[in-house]
């Protein structure tokens, strides 16, 4: 199991994203999650393809971009024209979710799906063995700052084990919402690999601190808890 730390930019200082950028990554940040937010699909509005494009130019992280968006097959090509590496687009708003991942991997980007709290495991059944990555919403997505809602670790598991059935246990899983040193421990056990957090790590004052330590808890976790 190869941990990957994805700080989410939604808890970042925007007046200042460069320096916490620099801050991350001298924390041992892995990759950059964008959060964007379209208003409908979720009830708030972040950022778009001009601010990719600027942090593009701003860190040589890899840029994992996950669409909170009614109509992510228009913005595709667009994100990943600006330097987004990963896409990560909803179940729920993809009558042919098929096609999507394979426009997203034709564009060169890695592609992955997402599932909100509610969302069955059952909804990616049929893509399972075609996805990059598949991210589990712990959180209802919207909002930063929110409460880990605890039966996502049954979730990751259920997840683990369907990909691993389609032949994919290469992909892994991405977790999203309420990470934190009280939570990284269940979450990693459960078989997640790439963990988002933005409020534990932005909203602690020392950016670079609280990465460096959510990363070695999580590493710590993944070798089983041992020294």
């Amino acid at each position: 199991m190869t941990i990957r730390l994805a700080p989410s930019i939604l808890s970042a200082d925007f007046a200042a994203l460069g320096r916490d950028l620099e801050a991350v990554t001298r924390g041992g940040a892995d990759q950059v999650h964008v959060d964007v937010m379209d208003g409908h699909f979720v009830p708030n509005l972040t950022i778009g393809v001009p601010v990719v494009k600027s942090l593009r130019k701003a860190t040589k992280l890899p840029l994992d971009v996950h669409l909170m968006i009614t109509d992510p097959d228009r913005f595709i090509e667009p994100f990943i024209d600006a330097g987004a590496n990963m896409i990560s687009v909803h179940v729920e708003v993809l009558p042919h979710l098929h096609r999507t991942i394979g426009q997203i991997k034709k564009l060169g980007a890695k592609a992955g799906v997402v599932l909100n709290p509610s969302t069955p495991v059952s909804a990616i059944e049929e893509v399972a063995a075609d996805v990059d990555f598949v991210l589990v919403m712990s959180v209802n997505p919207g909002f930063g700052g929110q409460v880990f809602i605890p039966r996502s670790l049954a979730k990751i598991r259920a997840v683990r084990a369907l990909l691993d059935r389609a032949g994919n246990s290469a992909a892994p899983i991405e977790v999203d919402g309420g990470v934190d040193m009280t939570t990284v421990a269940s979450v990693v056990e459960a078989g997640a690999e790439w963990l988002v957090a933005g409020h534990a790590i932005f909203g602690s004052g020392d950016a670079e601190t609280s990465a460096r330590a959510l990363k070695e808890a999580a590493e710590h976790a993944a070798r089983g808890g041992r020294r």
